[in-house]
Protein backbone atom coordinates (compact mmCIF):
# COMPACT_ATOMS: atom_id res chain seq x y z
CA UNK A 1 0.00 0.00 0.00
CA UNK A 2 1.58 3.36 -0.97
CA UNK A 3 1.33 5.81 2.08
CA UNK A 4 0.28 9.25 1.63
CA UNK A 5 2.43 11.94 2.43
CA UNK A 6 1.89 16.07 2.25
CA UNK A 7 4.79 15.92 -0.29
CA UNK A 8 3.55 13.21 -2.65
CA UNK A 9 -0.46 14.84 -2.55
CA UNK A 10 1.73 18.40 -4.14
CA UNK A 11 3.95 16.21 -6.56
CA UNK A 12 0.22 15.04 -7.47
CA UNK A 13 -1.03 17.78 -8.06
CA UNK A 14 1.92 18.93 -10.16
CA UNK A 15 0.99 15.61 -12.33
CA UNK A 16 2.65 12.25 -11.22
CA UNK A 17 1.61 9.09 -12.51
CA UNK A 18 -0.62 8.32 -9.13
CA UNK A 19 0.60 4.83 -7.72
CA UNK A 20 -3.16 4.21 -6.60
CA UNK A 21 -6.77 6.01 -6.70
CA UNK A 22 -5.87 7.94 -3.54
CA UNK A 23 -3.15 9.72 -4.91
CA UNK A 24 -5.82 10.73 -7.85
CA UNK A 25 -7.59 13.81 -5.83
CA UNK A 26 -8.21 17.22 -5.97
CA UNK A 27 -6.91 19.39 -9.02
CA UNK A 28 -10.42 19.46 -9.96
CA UNK A 29 -11.61 22.08 -12.67
CA UNK A 30 -12.88 25.85 -10.94
CA UNK A 31 -15.55 26.90 -13.48
CA UNK A 32 -17.14 30.27 -13.41
CA UNK A 33 -20.70 30.77 -13.30
CA UNK A 34 -22.64 33.08 -16.15
CA UNK A 35 -26.20 32.41 -16.51
CA UNK A 36 -27.74 31.42 -13.35
CA UNK A 37 -28.27 34.75 -12.20
CA UNK A 38 -28.69 38.59 -12.86
CA UNK A 39 -25.83 38.78 -10.06
CA UNK A 40 -23.55 36.83 -12.14
CA UNK A 41 -22.58 39.82 -14.44
CA UNK A 42 -21.92 42.06 -10.90
CA UNK A 43 -19.44 39.47 -9.56
CA UNK A 44 -17.21 36.93 -10.60
CA UNK A 45 -18.95 33.80 -9.24
CA UNK A 46 -16.98 30.57 -9.47
CA UNK A 47 -17.81 26.99 -8.60
CA UNK A 48 -15.38 24.60 -7.86
CA UNK A 49 -16.35 20.98 -9.22
CA UNK A 50 -15.03 18.58 -6.34
CA UNK A 51 -17.66 16.49 -7.94
CA UNK A 52 -14.39 15.22 -10.38
CA UNK A 53 -12.88 13.86 -8.01
CA UNK A 54 -12.97 10.04 -8.72
CA UNK A 55 -15.36 8.47 -6.53
CA UNK A 56 -17.76 11.40 -7.74
CA UNK A 57 -17.37 13.92 -3.88
CA UNK A 58 -15.34 15.84 -1.93
CA UNK A 59 -15.86 13.20 0.32
CA UNK A 60 -13.06 11.30 -1.19
CA UNK A 61 -10.00 13.10 0.53
CA UNK A 62 -11.60 13.00 4.08
CA UNK A 63 -11.85 9.01 2.93
CA UNK A 64 -7.99 9.10 1.61
CA UNK A 65 -6.93 10.95 4.31
CA UNK A 66 -8.02 9.55 7.46
CA UNK A 67 -7.12 5.71 6.01
CA UNK A 68 -3.23 6.96 5.89
CA UNK A 69 -3.70 8.43 9.32
CA UNK A 70 -5.34 4.84 10.44
CA UNK A 71 -3.00 3.10 8.53
CA UNK A 72 0.18 4.89 10.02
CA UNK A 73 -1.34 4.58 13.58
CA UNK A 74 -1.66 1.00 13.63
CA UNK A 75 -5.60 1.51 14.14
CA UNK A 76 -5.80 -0.12 10.55
CA UNK A 77 -4.35 -3.02 9.59
CA UNK A 78 -4.03 -5.45 6.67
CA UNK A 79 -7.02 -7.61 7.61
CA UNK A 80 -9.33 -5.13 9.19
CA UNK A 81 -12.28 -3.93 8.76
CA UNK A 82 -13.73 -0.01 8.14
CA UNK A 83 -17.06 0.63 9.64
CA UNK A 84 -19.02 3.97 9.03
CA UNK A 85 -22.13 5.19 9.31
CA UNK A 86 -22.73 7.79 6.05
CA UNK A 87 -25.93 9.06 3.75
CA UNK A 88 -23.74 7.97 0.43
CA UNK A 89 -20.53 10.08 -0.11
CA UNK A 90 -17.87 9.53 2.51
CA UNK A 91 -19.18 5.80 2.34
CA UNK A 92 -18.81 5.99 -1.07
CA UNK A 93 -15.03 7.09 -0.59
CA UNK A 94 -14.26 4.80 2.08
CA UNK A 95 -15.43 2.20 0.02
CA UNK A 96 -13.55 3.29 -3.18
CA UNK A 97 -10.13 3.51 -1.11
CA UNK A 98 -11.07 0.17 0.34
CA UNK A 99 -11.43 -1.67 -2.58
CA UNK A 100 -7.96 -0.21 -3.54
CA UNK A 101 -5.99 -1.08 -0.83
CA UNK A 102 -7.79 -4.70 0.05
CA UNK A 103 -9.91 -4.10 3.20
CA UNK A 104 -13.78 -4.94 3.85
CA UNK A 105 -15.89 -2.30 3.78
CA UNK A 106 -19.34 -1.80 5.82
CA UNK A 107 -21.70 1.11 5.57
CA UNK A 108 -24.65 1.89 8.22
CA UNK A 109 -27.04 3.24 5.92
CA UNK A 110 -31.12 4.11 6.60
CA UNK A 111 -34.04 4.82 4.60
CA UNK A 112 -32.89 7.98 3.13
CA UNK A 113 -29.76 6.44 1.33
CA UNK A 114 -30.48 6.58 -2.28
CA UNK A 115 -30.79 3.92 -4.50
CA UNK A 116 -28.00 5.13 -6.59
CA UNK A 117 -25.66 5.87 -3.56
CA UNK A 118 -26.90 2.17 -2.36
CA UNK A 119 -26.07 0.51 -5.63
CA UNK A 120 -22.90 2.49 -5.92
CA UNK A 121 -21.61 1.26 -2.75
CA UNK A 122 -22.33 -2.30 -3.52
CA UNK A 123 -20.77 -1.79 -6.56
CA UNK A 124 -17.20 -1.18 -4.79
CA UNK A 125 -17.77 -4.72 -2.79
CA UNK A 126 -19.30 -2.56 0.10
CA UNK A 127 -21.67 -4.49 2.75
CA UNK A 128 -24.70 -2.37 3.65
CA UNK A 129 -26.48 -3.23 7.00
CA UNK A 130 -29.87 -0.97 7.36
CA UNK A 131 -31.34 0.93 10.36
CA UNK A 132 -35.22 0.87 10.21
CA UNK A 133 -37.21 3.91 10.08
CA UNK A 134 -38.39 2.99 13.95
CA UNK A 135 -35.35 4.36 14.96
CA UNK A 136 -35.75 7.71 13.76
CA UNK A 137 -35.28 11.01 16.28
CA UNK A 138 -38.90 12.77 16.75
CA UNK A 139 -37.57 14.96 13.83
CA UNK A 140 -37.06 12.20 11.28
CA UNK A 141 -33.36 12.18 11.52
CA UNK A 142 -31.28 8.82 11.09
CA UNK A 143 -28.20 10.00 12.04
CA UNK A 144 -27.75 8.90 15.69
CA UNK A 145 -29.30 5.91 15.08
CA UNK A 146 -26.59 5.25 12.28
CA UNK A 147 -23.89 6.07 14.71
CA UNK A 148 -24.85 3.89 17.21
CA UNK A 149 -25.16 1.30 14.77
CA UNK A 150 -21.72 1.87 13.57
CA UNK A 151 -20.12 2.02 17.03
CA UNK A 152 -21.34 -1.31 17.89
CA UNK A 153 -20.62 -3.07 14.82
CA UNK A 154 -16.85 -1.73 15.53
CA UNK A 155 -16.74 -3.41 18.95
CA UNK A 156 -17.93 -6.37 17.30
CA UNK A 157 -16.02 -6.84 14.56
CA UNK A 158 -12.42 -8.10 15.05
CA UNK A 159 -9.91 -5.59 13.89
CA UNK A 160 -12.82 -3.15 12.90
CA UNK A 161 -11.86 0.75 12.72
CA UNK A 162 -14.61 2.83 13.09
CA UNK A 163 -13.33 6.25 11.59
CA UNK A 164 -16.72 8.28 12.47
CA UNK A 165 -16.38 11.11 10.03
CA UNK A 166 -18.88 13.17 12.78
CA UNK A 167 -16.51 13.20 15.33
CA UNK A 168 -13.47 12.75 14.19
CA UNK A 169 -11.17 15.62 15.19
CA UNK A 170 -8.62 14.98 12.32
CA UNK A 171 -11.36 15.54 9.62
CA UNK A 172 -10.58 18.91 8.60
CA UNK A 173 -6.78 17.94 7.66
CA UNK A 174 -7.65 16.68 4.19
CA UNK A 175 -9.26 20.36 3.59
CA UNK A 176 -6.86 22.25 4.91
CA UNK A 177 -3.54 19.88 3.17
CA UNK A 178 -5.54 19.78 0.09
CA UNK A 179 -8.69 22.03 -0.72
CA UNK A 180 -7.83 25.09 0.80
CA UNK A 181 -4.38 24.95 -0.82
CA UNK A 182 -5.81 23.99 -4.07
CA UNK A 183 -8.01 26.99 -3.93
CA UNK A 184 -4.86 28.89 -3.35
CA UNK A 185 -3.10 27.96 -6.35
CA UNK A 186 -5.90 28.40 -8.34
CA UNK A 187 -6.66 31.93 -7.79
CA UNK A 188 -3.09 32.69 -6.88
CA UNK A 189 -3.87 34.02 -3.49
CA UNK A 190 -7.27 33.83 -2.11
CA UNK A 191 -10.56 34.57 -3.60
CA UNK A 192 -12.69 37.43 -1.50
CA UNK A 193 -15.10 34.81 -0.24
CA UNK A 194 -15.15 31.38 0.08
CA UNK A 195 -18.77 29.30 0.43
CA UNK A 196 -19.02 25.74 2.01
CA UNK A 197 -21.80 23.48 3.13
CA UNK A 198 -21.15 22.74 6.64
CA UNK A 199 -22.09 19.07 6.93
CA UNK A 200 -19.74 17.35 9.50
CA UNK A 201 -17.64 20.92 9.70
CA UNK A 202 -14.63 18.98 8.09
CA UNK A 203 -14.54 21.28 4.95
CA UNK A 204 -15.38 23.97 6.59
CA UNK A 205 -13.33 24.05 9.53
CA UNK A 206 -10.01 22.39 7.41
CA UNK A 207 -10.53 25.32 4.64
CA UNK A 208 -11.69 28.41 7.32
CA UNK A 209 -8.68 27.72 9.46
CA UNK A 210 -5.89 28.19 6.28
CA UNK A 211 -7.74 30.97 5.03
CA UNK A 212 -7.95 32.80 8.44
CA UNK A 213 -4.25 31.90 8.92
CA UNK A 214 -2.61 32.89 5.62
CA UNK A 215 -5.11 35.39 4.05
CA UNK A 216 -7.55 37.40 6.92
CA UNK A 217 -9.94 38.87 4.72
CA UNK A 218 -11.22 36.20 2.77
CA UNK A 219 -14.77 36.14 4.14
CA UNK A 220 -16.32 32.42 4.65
CA UNK A 221 -19.85 31.73 4.45
CA UNK A 222 -21.25 28.35 6.07
CA UNK A 223 -24.43 26.51 4.12
CA UNK A 224 -26.78 24.07 5.93
CA UNK A 225 -30.47 22.70 4.79
CA UNK A 226 -33.10 24.65 6.95
CA UNK A 227 -34.62 21.50 9.45
CA UNK A 228 -30.46 21.00 10.46
CA UNK A 229 -29.59 21.20 14.15
CA UNK A 230 -26.20 22.81 13.59
CA UNK A 231 -26.83 26.25 13.62
CA UNK A 232 -29.25 27.08 16.15
CA UNK A 233 -32.61 27.21 14.24
CA UNK A 234 -35.60 25.15 14.49
CA UNK A 235 -35.40 21.47 13.57
CA UNK A 236 -37.80 19.92 11.43
CA UNK A 237 -37.55 17.21 8.93
CA UNK A 238 -36.20 17.71 5.41
CA UNK A 239 -35.05 15.46 2.19
CA UNK A 240 -31.84 16.91 1.28
CA UNK A 241 -28.39 14.57 1.78
CA UNK A 242 -25.22 15.43 2.06
CA UNK A 243 -26.32 18.58 4.51
CA UNK A 244 -28.00 18.65 7.68
CA UNK A 245 -27.31 17.06 10.65
CA UNK A 246 -29.43 16.70 14.06
CA UNK A 247 -26.46 17.69 16.69
CA UNK A 248 -23.83 20.25 16.35
CA UNK A 249 -20.29 18.42 15.40
CA UNK A 250 -17.17 19.06 17.39
CA UNK A 251 -15.47 20.22 14.12
CA UNK A 252 -17.98 23.37 13.92
CA UNK A 253 -16.74 26.26 14.92
CA UNK A 254 -18.99 29.38 14.77
CA UNK A 255 -16.12 32.28 15.09
CA UNK A 256 -14.94 31.11 11.88
CA UNK A 257 -17.86 32.09 10.21
CA UNK A 258 -18.54 35.68 8.69
CA UNK A 259 -22.21 34.45 7.85
CA UNK A 260 -24.33 31.76 7.60
CA UNK A 261 -27.34 30.48 5.59
CA UNK A 262 -30.14 28.03 5.90
CA UNK A 263 -31.86 26.99 2.68
CA UNK A 264 -35.34 25.17 2.06
CA UNK A 265 -35.28 21.72 -0.14
CA UNK A 266 -37.15 23.51 -2.64
CA UNK A 267 -34.56 26.60 -2.97
CA UNK A 268 -31.89 24.14 -3.24
CA UNK A 269 -33.64 21.39 -5.93
CA UNK A 270 -34.82 24.42 -7.61
CA UNK A 271 -31.47 26.29 -7.74
CA UNK A 272 -30.10 22.23 -8.73
CA UNK A 273 -32.66 22.46 -12.24
CA UNK A 274 -31.45 25.79 -12.95
CA UNK A 275 -28.05 24.89 -12.94
CA UNK A 276 -27.84 21.93 -15.14
CA UNK A 277 -30.58 24.01 -17.88
CA UNK A 278 -28.61 27.09 -17.65
CA UNK A 279 -24.80 26.22 -16.81
CA UNK A 280 -24.89 22.78 -18.23
CA UNK A 281 -24.24 21.62 -14.39
CA UNK A 282 -25.53 18.75 -13.22
CA UNK A 283 -24.72 18.31 -9.81
CA UNK A 284 -25.69 17.12 -5.96
CA UNK A 285 -28.66 18.57 -3.80
CA UNK A 286 -26.16 20.37 -1.98
CA UNK A 287 -24.80 22.41 -4.28
CA UNK A 288 -28.03 23.77 -4.95
CA UNK A 289 -27.75 24.90 -1.15
CA UNK A 290 -24.45 26.81 -1.55
CA UNK A 291 -24.97 28.24 -5.05
CA UNK A 292 -28.04 30.15 -3.55
CA UNK A 293 -26.17 31.44 -0.52
CA UNK A 294 -23.26 32.36 -2.60
CA UNK A 295 -25.89 34.44 -5.03
CA UNK A 296 -27.65 35.22 -1.59
CA UNK A 297 -24.63 36.50 -0.26
CA UNK A 298 -23.18 38.24 -3.26
CA UNK A 299 -26.46 40.52 -3.80
CA UNK A 300 -25.57 42.04 -0.44
CA UNK A 301 -21.76 43.09 -1.49
CA UNK A 302 -20.32 46.07 -2.96
CA UNK A 303 -17.85 46.30 -5.40
CA UNK A 304 -16.41 43.94 -8.10
CA UNK A 305 -16.06 40.39 -5.60
CA UNK A 306 -14.37 36.91 -6.45
CA UNK A 307 -16.59 34.31 -4.51
CA UNK A 308 -16.04 30.77 -4.31
CA UNK A 309 -18.84 28.29 -3.50
CA UNK A 310 -17.57 24.49 -3.16
CA UNK A 311 -19.83 21.70 -5.13
CA UNK A 312 -19.18 18.44 -2.66
CA UNK A 313 -20.66 16.31 -5.09
CA UNK A 314 -22.27 14.75 -8.90
CA UNK A 315 -26.25 15.08 -9.81
CA UNK A 316 -26.13 11.54 -11.05
CA UNK A 317 -26.99 10.15 -7.52
CA UNK A 318 -29.88 12.02 -7.30
CA UNK A 319 -31.21 10.61 -10.72
CA UNK A 320 -34.03 9.35 -8.56
CA UNK A 321 -34.83 12.07 -5.91
CA UNK A 322 -33.87 15.65 -6.75
CA UNK A 323 -34.24 15.58 -10.69
CA UNK A 324 -37.21 12.61 -11.08
CA UNK A 325 -40.61 14.84 -11.05
CA UNK A 326 -42.92 12.17 -9.55
CA UNK A 327 -40.20 11.95 -6.58
CA UNK A 328 -40.65 15.67 -6.50
CA UNK A 329 -44.40 15.17 -6.50
CA UNK A 330 -44.70 12.69 -4.00
CA UNK A 331 -42.67 15.09 -1.38
CA UNK A 332 -44.83 18.26 -1.81
CA UNK A 333 -42.37 19.78 -3.58
CA UNK A 334 -42.73 22.44 -6.43
CA UNK A 335 -39.82 23.62 -8.02
CA UNK A 336 -38.95 27.54 -8.78
CA UNK A 337 -37.68 28.98 -11.76
CA UNK A 338 -36.96 32.45 -13.59
CA UNK A 339 -38.30 35.39 -11.48
CA UNK A 340 -39.40 33.48 -8.69
CA UNK A 341 -36.50 32.09 -8.29
CA UNK A 342 -34.40 34.86 -8.33
CA UNK A 343 -36.77 36.58 -6.18
CA UNK A 344 -36.71 33.86 -3.63
CA UNK A 345 -32.68 33.89 -3.72
CA UNK A 346 -32.74 37.59 -3.21
CA UNK A 347 -34.85 37.22 0.12
CA UNK A 348 -32.77 35.07 1.73
CA UNK A 349 -31.08 36.37 4.79
CA UNK A 350 -28.22 34.86 7.34
CA UNK A 351 -29.12 34.01 10.02
CA UNK A 352 -28.40 36.09 12.78
CA UNK A 353 -25.29 36.34 15.02
CA UNK A 354 -27.41 35.57 18.19
CA UNK A 355 -28.90 32.27 16.63
CA UNK A 356 -24.95 30.83 16.06
CA UNK A 357 -24.19 30.42 19.33
CA UNK A 358 -26.25 26.90 18.85
CA UNK A 359 -26.03 24.26 21.83
CA UNK A 360 -22.89 22.39 21.64
CA UNK A 361 -24.62 18.76 21.84
CA UNK A 362 -23.01 15.91 19.92
CA UNK A 363 -22.94 12.33 20.54
CA UNK A 364 -20.88 9.77 21.36
CA UNK A 365 -18.47 8.04 18.93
Amino acid sequence: MADITPNDVQTTRKGRLAHDVSEALGNVPTVRLNRISPICRRHDLYLKLEACNPGGSIKDKNAAFLIQEAESSGLLTADGTIVESSSGNFGIGLAMIGASRGYRVVIVVDAKTAPPMRRMLQAYGAELVDVPLSAADSQGSMQEARMRKAAELAQSITGAWYPCQHLNPLNPSAHSLWTAKEIETTFDGAPDAIVIGISTAGQLAGIAKYFRRHYAGVRIIGVDVAGSGILGTPRHPYKMTGLGLSFVPPNFDVNLLDAAYGISDQLAFSVCHAMAKREGLLLGASTGAIVAAGLAQASLLGGHQQILMINPDSGDRYLETVYEPSWLADQGISLLADTALEAAILALEPVSRATLRGDGRHPQA
